[in-house]
């Protein structure tokens, strides 16, 4: 048997799920082999294209996530996918006796399991990994989905606004550093609304701490002024997005993750491994 063990977590939920799920048809597979069904032919084959199935369906979710973060490995992960599958389908058995049969469908399983630990370990747990600090990483989520798609935005507008201030061809970057910085701020107060929403919801005990620092960032949001700002514009701005960024990776990793936390904790969410997921 197979354990799916934290060494097998690469820390994406979803793709965590979907690894264990692998695991367990495996697992599946093997207890088939011990077993003295008479239609065991037939069994394994149904099994094997469960797996086959499902390893297909992982690989089309996980390749999804790749193309969103724009993950550099995604052609080299379609091409490991493919190989998976088509050993898969390459399996014959039509000329086997029942004897044979058993002992390739043992050695098939043998394989299989090899390929998915070593990939999980040698690939899998590189996805993400080059991404810049403006990136909406796996580390990041809460499994609270309302609260991860705003968190994502809100690091795609201060990714917006470091690409305006770093941007060699507008000149005067005043016009749209000050839009973005309005974008920001209606954003935010959106998110810190919608999120203290959901803290009510659940009866979450730590609220009052997180409206007190969601209060302190919008104010220091609406105390930012560039009109009086020349000389070292660059360097300001450069300061204010730094500032933005240190705030909301802070924020998300030492009090927002305890929201999720006490939710999934309390049964408002369901874990990746719950059973009625499966």
């Amino acid at each position: 048997m197979y354990q799916f063990t934290d060494d097998c977590r690469i820390g994406i939920p979803e793709i965590d799920h979907e690894h264990k799920k692998l695991y367990d048809l495996i697992n599946q597979a093997y207890d088939l082999l011990s077993s003295e069904q008479t239609d065991f032919r037939l069994s394994m084959q149904i099994m094997l294209k469960r797996l086959k199935e499902y390893a297909d369906t992982h690989f089309v979710h996980e390749e999804a996530y790749m193309k969103e973060i724009h993950d550099p490995e995604l052609p080299s992960q379609k091409q490991e996918h493919a190989a998976f599958s088509h050993y898969i389908s390459a399996f014959q058995i039509d000329r086997l006796d029942n004897t044979q049969v058993k002992a390739a469908f043992e050695s098939l399983l043998e394989y299989l399991s090899r390929w998915l630990f070593r990939h999980i370990l040698s690939s899998d747990a590189l996805i993400g990994t080059f991404q810049s600090p403006f990136s909406f990483t796996k580390k990041y989520l809460t499994g609270i989905k309302l609260v991860d798609d705003e968190h994502k935005r809100l690091f795609e507008i201060i990714k917006n606004a470091d690409e305006i201030i770093h941007a060699e061809l507008l000149h005067d970057k005043y016009d749209e550093i000050v839009r973005i910085l309005s974008e920001l701020e209606d954003y935010t107060k959106e998110h810190f609304y919608d999120e203290e929403l959901y803290m009510q919801k659940i009866e979450y005990p730590h609220l009052e701490a997180q409206h007190k620092a969601h209060s302190a960032f919008i104010d220091k949001i609406s105390k930012i002024n560039l009109e009086d700002v020349d000389e070292h514009q660059q360097d300001y701005l450069e300061h204010i997005v730094q500032f933005l960024l240190d705030w909301l990776t802070v924020h998300i990793l030492h009090m927002d993750k305890k929201i999720g936390e006490f939710a999934a904790a309390n049964g408002f969410i369901q874990t990746p491994d719950s059973p009625s997921e499966e």
